[in-house]
């Protein structure tokens, strides 16, 4: 078979100019040899594509970067040949690479940090990989000084037909960077269809408790020592899940069962389509220089955070969609009106009711952080007719905690007192128990029904 049977992209002998100012435009589009991508950037689609033959998911079992000066590359062995479309956003500096739906073999702190702390970081400061969708994985690439995209190719390795997938990048000033940007960013709102609407489902006889698993597919979150918070806030997520099947008093549903990344907007989205009487996202943080720091927290949604640490983690958690390389969305669906802002204050008035109630019933379950109930600007619980909760199960960091979160005792009984926090939440909200609206700490009109220990 020739050589160039093997070739996914072939980006002609054009590349070679990129770099120069008159020839910024090829490389700052999307790189595929599709008609539509072609015409975008005014070019000649000469060379033939190839696509990946029907049958079991390319395997990507290795990586590597090949960097100096002014070029790097990120290199991907594969089991078999596929499409690749690769382009670059800002906010931060990356490059994205769209592949059809890949097995990444590979250890998931591969590109965590391509440089050594005490180095300078090249054009490839770290990546990640993972699914984006169903049918879609993808790669991103924190850039460490603004690049373009040379290529995003699949070559034949070595008569054996092994195939490995090269992104190569080349260093560029920041005017054409942006510029790239740009383009990639107008040909995303030009291939982006309206989601079609959807009617909400009928409201169930049983309350609809959202339980929202953080992260999923290419987002991992917090990494410490082998253990992944998406991993692990997603087993706890189906055990409160079981639980309050079991009990069947509830109407359960996850805004992921899989290992699969949902944007935040999306997640907000499920739980007022679906006409949740809760939401409860569910994650487990990590801190470089504290790790003597520890215990869960509960987080509810406000305008202004409680404190800097409440501040810091909801800038975190509100990267989400970056660190699955998704471009930032202006959010306009805040509506100023009166009825909107009454039930958008009633409803943090039941968030804040229920972060007490889970707090309460979290001490027979383990430990509690200094301060356990905190608020800031999650996205995540932004919903305003939904009270939304986001507890941190304990600090990945702290050797203590991170000995409990992996613990399937602990979890088990950590899951079980979430699931009788929301018991006793609903119990107390049939009973006639409102929520003052004015205070900030908000008081119960009834008797709320004690922790068990």
């Amino acid at each position: 078979m020739a050589e160039s049977d093997f070739v996914c992209k072939a980006i002609g002998a054009a590349t070679a100019m990129a770099l120069g100012a008159g020839t910024v435009a090829f490389a700052a589009g999307w790189l595929t040899l599709s008609p539509l991508a072609w015409r975008y950037l005014g070019l000649r689609a000469d060379a033939a594509t190839v696509q990946p033959q029907l049958g079991e998911r390319p395997a990507a079992n290795a990586a590597r970067i090949e960097q100096s000066g002014d070029r790097a590359k990120l290199i991907f062995e594969l089991s078999a040949p596929l499409d690749a479309t690769a382009f670059v956003l800002a906010d931060p500096d990356r490059v994205i690479v769209d592949l059809p739906q890949t097995n990444f073999a590979l250890d998931p702190e591969t590109g965590v940090a391509a440089y050594p702390p005490h180095r300078k970081p090249g054009l490839i400061a770290s990546f990640r990989f993972g699914q984006l969708a169903p049918g879609k994985s993808r790669i991103v690439i924190d850039l460490g000084a603004p690049a373009l995209v040379l290529r995003a190719a699949c070559d034949k390795l070595d008569r054996d037909g092994h195939i490995r997938l090269v992104i190569e990048l080349a260093k560029t000033d920041r005017r054409s960077f942006q510029a790239a940007v740009q383009r990639a960013r107008i040909q995303l709102a030009a291939l982006a269809q309206p989601k079609k609407s959807q009617k909400p489902e009928p409201e169930s006889a049983k309350p609809v408790i959202m339980i929202d698993p953080g992260h999923g597919g290419i987002d991992r979150g917090a990494m410490m020592k082998g253990v992944i918070e998406k991993e692990l806030v997603f087993d706890f997520a189906k055990a409160v899940a079981a639980k309050l099947d079991a009990d069947g008093r509830f109407k359960v549903a996850m805004t992921r069962d899989d290992d699969s990344f949902v944007p935040l907007s999306e997640r907000v989205r499920m739980a007022r389509d679906g006409n949740a009487a809760l939401f409860v996202s569910i994650h487990a943080d990590t801190l470089g220089s504290a790790a003597d720091v520890s215990g869960a927290t509960v987080y509810t949604v406000s305008d202004r955070a409680s404190d800097a640490e409440a501040a810091r983690v909801a800038e975190k958690e509100n990267q989400s969609d970056a660190a699955a390389g998704l471009d930032k969305i202006e959010d306009v669906s805040d509506v100023s009106d009166i009825l909107f802002d009454l039930t958008r204050r009633e409803t943090r008035a039941f968030s804040r009711f229920f972060a007490r109630t889970l707090v309460n019933y979290w001490r027979a379950a383990g430990r509690l952080n200094k301060n356990p109930r905190r608020s800031a600007g999650f996205l995540v619980l932004r919903a305003p007719d939904v009270p939304s909760v986001l507890l941190e199960l304990g600090y990945l960091s702290n050797e203590n905690d991170g000995v409990e979160l992996t613990s399937a005792r602990w979890r088990d009984k950590a899951s079980s007192q979430v699931a009788e926090a929301i018991k006793a939440f609903f119990a107390a909200r049939e009973s006639g128990a409102t929520v003052t609206k004015t205070d900030p700490e908000p008081a119960l009109v009834g008797k709320i029904p004690s922790a068990r220990q």
